[in-house]
């Protein structure tokens, strides 16, 4: 399970979740108690985006990891 802290803002959730959606494996997000479906427009637009998420899944796919590579935050 790969786990991945990033920062969205509402101009960019469209674009990850597209990037999500192209992915043939499952991908959560979430903050605090709060997790999602990251292939849900509403699920992530219902999340704080003020904060820092936690984006989990367990795959590969270049696309999305350049995505998160945008919005990664550094650990």
């Amino acid at each position: 399970m790969v786990q991945r802290r990033i920062k969205l803002s509402a101009s960019n959730v469209r674009g990850f979740v597209e990037a999500a959606s192209k992915c043939d494996f499952e991908i959560d997000i979430a903050y605090n108690r709060y997790t999602v479906d990251a292939k849900s427009i509403l699920g992530v637009l219902g999340l704080d985006l003020s904060q820092v998420l936690t984006v989990s899944y367990e795959g590969y796919n270049q696309a999305f990891e350049n995505f998160i590579a945008c919005c990664a935050l550094a650990c």
